[in-house]
């Protein structure tokens, strides 16, 4: 599928999830929006100025290792279970559902991420086999985690998280993550992006931000986009210049991730 960001003009691209790249180990199981990794596909590198967005299944006793990171705004945004989180910064974290969390990496920061369940005492050492991940299974947890550009490289390293679980109770759109203005519940060092979630109950209804880079994932359960038809579980819609799109819970509950782009890579 061609990257619609640099395409004029309105329109809607819809990528199926089952047309996602896939990872897989002994604890992983990652689901790649974009091209990532060994998984490299010109034509899907990014849109807007979303990079990364990864669907995440990690089994009790795996996880990532200490690992680096440089000059990226990574949001993760936990749908099942418990992620521990160690950085070099100092930072000790536990991101459940509800939770908001951000990681500006700036000059390089060292981090390590791992299922709560069966987490060993050292989140330094090497991956941790754990358990096949099988989605759905207890234990395993579920997490989406989403990298944009930053306004400035550079920058301290930094962590934050909150929690935005009775925002999310109302069925509206809860701005999660944004840059300085946003009123998002985290900062993120990138004044043009801003991400929004919803947990939309049965027949809930939302509508897009305007913006000329609009992405749209359904984190879970089923929904009608406007102009696009129906969008399942782990699909999503890449949308360029269509303000104030409807998203609609036909069926039952759903919830989705939205980010508002207001500038792409290059441009």
């Amino acid at each position: 599928m061609t990257d619609i960001s640099a395409l004029r003009g309105a329109g809607i691209a819809v990528r199926r999830a089952d047309g996602r790249a896939v990872t897989r180990n002994d604890w992983l199981d990652s689901r790649h929006s974009f091209a990532f990794g060994r998984h490299y596909d010109p034509a899907n590198t990014h849109f807007g100025l979303l990079l990364v967005s990864n669907d995440d299944h990690v089994a009790p006793g795996g996880g990532f290792a200490t690992h680096s990171h440089r000059d990226m705004e990574i949001v993760t945004w936990v749908l099942e279970g418990e992620l521990l989180h160690t950085d070099s910064t100092g930072t000790h974290g536990t991101i459940r559902p509800g939770v908001a969390q951000r990681m500006s990496a700036g000059t390089g920061i060292l981090h390590a991420e791992m299922n709560a369940v069966g987490a060993t005492d050292d989140p330094w050492t090497a991956d941790a086999p754990g358990a096949s991940p099988v989605p759905g299974d207890p234990g395993t947890v579920h997490f989406i985690q989403m990298w944009v550009t930053p306004d400035h490289t550079g920058i301290t390293p930094s962590y934050a998280q909150r929690d935005v679980t009775d925002a999310l109770a109302t069925g509206e759109l809860v701005t999660i993550a944004g840059g300085e203005g946003s009123n998002a519940a985290i900062d993120i060092q990138q004044r043009k992006a801003v991400l929004h979630a919803a947990r939309l109950p049965a027949a809930g209804r939302v509508h897009l931000p305007s913006a000329p880079w609009a992405h749209l994932f359904v984190a879970r359960g089923a929904v009608t986009l406007e102009s696009a038809g129906e969008l399942d579980t782990g699909d999503a819609a890449r949308i360029r210049g269509c303000d104030g799109l409807a998203v609609t819970a036909e069926a039952g509950p759903a919830e989705i991730l939205v980010w508002e782009m207001h500038a792409a890579l290059g441009r």
